[in-house]
């Protein structure tokens, strides 16, 4: 019978993700056939699945942490924030709507027939399904319709445990808090905690540890301490360009400006690793760096809005200065389009109907389309052949005289845009830099070296390393023997 364990945190950016992967990893080195589950992400990070929806990018590490190929059950519920009150709803990989905040902790309550069929779906070939919740069940504001956190795990029977960082300080009032302001029912369903991302000798935190389970009555599972490897993993969400971000101090500096609803920005996580590279996300009201060699516009999940937002900052000045001092520019998804000279959106898909110039740097135009477009892709760079593998996830067609330049070939067929200068590239295509063969190429011509290892490699090598972390300070037998078999 298919057992489940559930972990949740004290809030948002705790480590729910990473520790839901190394568990993963631990189970699966045991033996075990094991399924990540979330019920409902949010997340502008996306990546595309077997049966070509779109699912977190968490939960494609998580599945990879599985070895297994991700699939749409594992997230049936993706929140793709386009504004500050509202997001496109994805449900089972396809888009179900948009909804404003207010008016989705009404409807939430229609979706949760899809979260427990797609659970179901899981249930078919796993020994375990590891559950991730999302937040924190302290929101106690949302509990009523709740399907990501108590409302989940009370449906379903699956028993929880609290994930508490002690890295962003007051661990002890966290973990005490939550159990505090949870109903009685909320508070059984939680069996037991553990802390994350602890440094230096953990045995100066025994009394915090007794003085929780006191507290609370929950088992410790144990502390895990701060993981260097975890800085290998893809990053789910933009809040850890807000906390910081991985840098090395190579010499070719290449600048990544923080778009208001930046996307897929783990598509230069690759880069962050080359010991050649200075990578640097630009914050907003900061200009771009004059030294820059390149500068890449990355993926946003509303593009017309975004290039509002990049012109609010000055950045299309920088972006001139830039290529009249010989610069580059690569422009992938949402970047890619905002190159062009006009951006149009007859059908309001984005907001409202509207015809937006664009940066003009590329002899190209988009129209949005209310399909989208969202598959995995091979292909090899136009010029040198270099291979990657990649995929889509955008609406909007682009034509114009620059295609005729193309970056790429998809499928045998040509794709992307380059100038008639060679100074602004662009293109739909995620997940280019994780090919070795393809970023050494690419930073040969930036005239940076590369060691050209494909950055899975690097990936699963930290997953490894987590689960070993794990297995050592972790009571992992305890977690195991915990899952029990969920209740329809």
């Amino acid at each position: 019978m298919t057992k489940a364990l559930m972990l949740q945190g004290t809030g948002s950016d705790v480590g729910k993700s990473v520790l839901v992967a190394g568990l993963a990893r631990a189970a699966t080195n045991r033996g075990l056939t094991v399924r990540p589950f979330k019920p409902q992400n949010m997340s502008n990070n996306a990546a595309v699945t077997v049966e070509g929806g779109e699912i977190g990018r968490a939960q494609w590490l998580q599945a990879r942490a599985c070895r297994i190929p991700p699939s749409i059950h594992m997230n049936p519920v993706l929140l793709k924030p386009q504004s500050d009150v509202g997001a496109q709803v994805v449900v089972q990989g396809k888009v179900w709507g948009t909804s404003e905040a207010r008016d989705y902790q009404t409807r939430k309550r229609e979706l949760l027939s899809s979260v427990l069929e797609s659970f179901e779906v899981l249930k078919a070939d796993a020994a375990l399904i590891l559950v991730e919740g999302a937040g924190s069940p302290a929101e106690t504001n949302l509990r009523a319709g709740d399907i990501a956190n108590m409302g989940f795990a009370t449906a379903t029977g699956t028993p929880v445990v609290l994930i508490g960082d002690i890295d962003r300080g007051g661990v002890i009032a966290s973990l005490v808090g939550t159990h505090a302001v949870l109903d009685p029912a909320d508070q059984d369903m939680i069996k037991g905690f553990l802390i994350n991302k602890f440094r230096g000798d953990v045995s100066l935190f025994d009394e915090g540890v007794k003085e929780i389970e006191h507290r609370t009555r929950w088992q410790s599972f144990g502390i895990l301490p701060w993981v260097r490897a975890v800085s290998d993993l893809p990053a789910e969400d933009a809040v850890v360009l807000e906390h910081g971000q991985k840098r090395q101090d190579g010499a070719l500096k290449i600048a990544v400006p923080m778009l208001s609803r930046i996307a897929n920005f783990d598509d230069v996580d690759p880069l962050t690793q080359e010991k050649s590279v200075d990578l640097q996300f630009i914050p907003p009201g900061k200009p771009l760096p004059g030294d820059a060699k390149l500068v890449i516009l990355p993926g946003t999940k509303s593009t017309i809005a975004d290039l509002d937002f990049f012109r609010a900052q000055g950045w299309d000045i920088d972006l001139q200065a830039h290529i009249r001092r010989g610069g580059q520019v690569l422009g992938l998804c949402g970047g890619f389009q905002m190159l062009g000279t006009e951006i149009e959106d007859p059908e309001g898909l984005e907001g409202a109907a509207s015809r937006t110039p664009g940066l003009g740097l590329l002899d190209v135009a988009t129209v949005m389309q209310p399909e989208k477009q969202v598959r995995t892709v091979t292909g090899q760079a136009a010029r040198s052949g270099a291979p990657f593998t990649g995929y889509e996830i955008h609406i909007g067609e682009t034509k114009g005289r620059d295609l005729a330049r193309p970056l790429l070939e998809v499928g045998g067929a040509p794709h992307g845009a380059i100038s008639k200068d060679a100074c602004v590239m662009g293109a739909y295509i995620h997940g280019l830099f994780e090919s070795g063969t393809f970023r050494r190429d690419f930073l040969q011509n930036l005239g940076a070296v590369s060691d050209g290892q494909n950055h899975d490699e690097k990936v699963d090598r930290a997953l490894d390393e987590l689960a070993e972390a794990m297995e050592s300070t972790l009571d992992i037998e305890g977690l195991l023997n915990l899952a029990t078999v969920p209740s329809r």
